[in-house]
């Protein structure tokens, strides 16, 4: 039996994991399977909640960290950060009394991400420095290429903006993106219409997930591609709409974006 907590991030939910000696090793056909919406229990991604003293190959980050969240998508596929996700694994130390609420590192494949945690109430992360990358990109979208703005956020991601994302059409299967040189392990997409000044609305095509109801480093990304589109100075506060809540991101002057929202744990259960 493997114990486990079900939580969300605006709807972007994982299965979180304990496993603070390192000694379970998931692959991904296990992942694969539990993340499974109808044979499994269902979500988008596990997290394995591992003293980063025993996270192989990411000891160093020990003494800003004493937790390492090991993130995996739906399919299995390791994936380098998980803004979401963060903000979950976070929660759930803080719950299960692992860490004191308030502020304290943990460790990632993306280095160590700094949050503040209230006991109640939604969590700020603060994540690395973006880069607009020169590389060019385009995305099918409604039946021609559009550009993409490519940014790296610890991952890849192709944002695109429309006048609605409705635009992107049913999302069963990723879109068509070239030249694939440019994204050589896959790429999360972004699609993006303009609400408001400094407001806008995503829907989002995940690598190794698929569309999701959310996605943390995807909307750090499409906040930098929006200020850079707008002109908007750093400091400059971004909403960001996501079909399964609202977060709120600004590029602070060091150019370390900080994102804040929800995180909520919902169920503990047994895998069999």
């Amino acid at each position: 039996m493997i114990r486990f907590t079900k939580g969300h991030g605006t709807e972007n939910d994982f299965l979180i994991v304990a496993d603070p000696d390192g000694t379970f090793r998931p692959d991904a056909a296990w992942v694969a399977a539990a993340c499974d919406r109808r044979a499994g229990v269902g979500a988008d991604g596990l997290l394995r909640v591992v003293r980063t003293v025993h996270a192989e190959g990411f000891e160093d980050q020990a003494s800003g960290a004493e937790w390492f969240m090991d993130y995996r998508n739906s399919d299995g596929s390791l994936a380098e950060m998980c803004g979401n996700g963060v903000r979950v694994f976070a929660r759930y130390l803080v719950d299960q009394g692992l860490m004191p609420a308030g502020e304290f590192g943990v460790g990632t494949r993306d280095g160590v991400k700094h949050v503040v945690v209230p006991e109640q109430g939604d969590i700020t992360v603060t994540m690395r420095v973006p880069r607009v990358l020169d590389e060019q990109a385009q995305v099918w979208v409604g039946g021609e290429w559009q550009q993409a703005v490519n940014v790296d956020m610890g991952n890849p991601h192709a944002v695109v903006f429309v006048g609605d994302v409705a635009e992107a059409g049913r999302l069963l299967e990723a879109p068509e993106f070239k030249p694939a040189s440019v994204y050589p392990h896959g790429v999360n997409i972004e699609f993006v219409a303009p609400v408001a000044e400094h407001h806008v609305r995503m829907r989002v095509f995940e690598r190794g997930s698929g569309e999701t109801r959310s996605c943390g480093t995807g909307a750090c990304a499409v906040m930098i591609a929006a200020a850079r589109r707008e002109g908007a100075p750093r400091e400059t506060p971004y909403v960001v709409d996501v079909p399964g809540g609202r977060l709120v991101i600004v590029e602070r002057a060091d150019g370390r974006v900080e994102m804040t929202g929800p995180a909520v744990l919902v169920a503990d259960g047994e895998l069999r």
